[in-house]
């Protein structure tokens, strides 16, 4: 199974982009596609669409254009819940010891990671930034 993943520009920005690649790897996940971009604000606004309506979008859109990205398809077994288990709570204050966001997010916006919370958001978020061709 597979799963979506953004390394946020907090994480890139601080350097832990490397640290959150190795933990993945260590925890079973496959890396079967990898990237680095500069989101634009259209495509952060349109990756993030489902939380238009919401008062935290624009501040979202603008942390998600700040700086680079690691854009990364992941596979394991169980891999949507697996990496939801691994990354903790949206909160890093209320994440689990030994979390990615515990260990490296800073508040609910600037947590470090993003994983997909469902098989049906996992395929629009590969898709929205991959093709085919680009997952091996």
């Amino acid at each position: 199974m597979k799963t979506f993943t953004i390394l946020k520009p907090d994480t890139v920005k601080a350097g832990n982009a490397g640290a959150i690649i190795s933990r993945l790897e260590k925890e079973g996940f496959r890396i079967r596609a990898m990237k680095m971009l500069h989101l634009t604000e259209t495509q952060a606004q349109g990756f993030y669409y489902v939380h238009k309506e919401r008062p935290f979008f624009p501040s979202l859109v603008k942390f998600m254009t700040e700086g680079p990205v690691v854009l990364m398809v992941l596979e394991a077994d169980n891999a949507i819940d697996k990496l939801r288990k691994v990354m903790g709570a949206t909160d890093p204050g209320k994440a689990d010891a030994g979390t990615i966001r515990k260990q490296f997010g800073t508040n609910i916006e600037r947590n470090a990671i993003h994983g997909s919370d469902g098989p049906e958001t996992a395929a629009f978020e590969i898709g929205y930034f991959f093709n085919q061709l680009e997952i091996v």
